[in-house]
This record gives C-alpha cells, structure tokens and sequence, in this order.
C-alpha cells in the first residue's frame, strides 16, 4: 500500500455523488419513519380511547403547527423512502447498475420524490 497518497478528512470538501447522496438519504427516511411511529401509534392509540380522545387528535392535526409539521415529514420520508426502494427494486433485478444509467435513475429519484414532498406538503396544509 501507497503510504504517501494523499488524506483528505476534511468532509466539507469531499464531493459525494448523487447516487451517493440518494442511498444515504434513503437511510435517513429509513430512520424518520422508524422514529416517526412513535408519533402516529399514539395519536391512533389516542384517538381509539374514547370519542373524545378522537376529538382531541382531530383537532390537533388541524390547528397545532408542530402536528402537521411532524405528519408533513413523516409522510415525506415515506415518500422518498418508497421512490428509492423502487429504485433499489429494480437495481436488485440488473437495472441501473451502469454508471450512467445508475447515475440518471438516482436523478430522476430526486425529482419524483421532491414532487411528491411538494404534493404531500399540499396535501398536510
């Protein structure tokens, strides 16, 4: 091994690629919607209590900002974390394992999945 090869650590410079940024971004939703449950499971586990628990949690999502940012997010990484799992779907099946195609797929990942965070985002508010 080249001992003299130069070390860089310094992350701010590393430029990463977009296929890069893609899988790591869909690891993070991974840990959203993981993290997220805890939010929904007891707002469902609230609502089912009683007719006013229901009420309660009605009207939370509609008037509490922070309720509907969390929801808003929630929905987004699952948004994003299903566009990329297709991808990563037909990756498993031998598509988009060039680095070209591999590098377009990961774009036009981006794009549909910023969409539908747009939608969603519409769709919460």
């Amino acid at each position: 091994m080249n001992k003299k090869r130069p070390v860089n650590l310094d992350i701010s410079t590393i430029s990463m690629p977009v296929t890069a940024i893609v899988s790591i971004l869909h690891r993070i939703t991974g840990i959203i919607l993981f993290i997220g449950l805890v939010f929904l499971f007891y707002a469902f586990d609230l609502s089912l209590e009683s007719q006013e628990g229901f009420d309660t949690v009605v009207e939370t999502l509609q008037t509490s900002f922070l309720a509907k940012f969390i929801i808003w997010g929630v929905v987004s990484a699952l948004m994003y974390h299903l566009v990329a799992g297709v991808k990563h779907l037909f990756m498993d099946l031998g598509h988009f394992e060039e680095l070209e195609s591999g590098r377009k797929a990961a774009q036009i990942n981006l794009i549909i999945a910023a969409i539908l965070i747009v939608v969603a985002g519409v769709w919460v508010w």
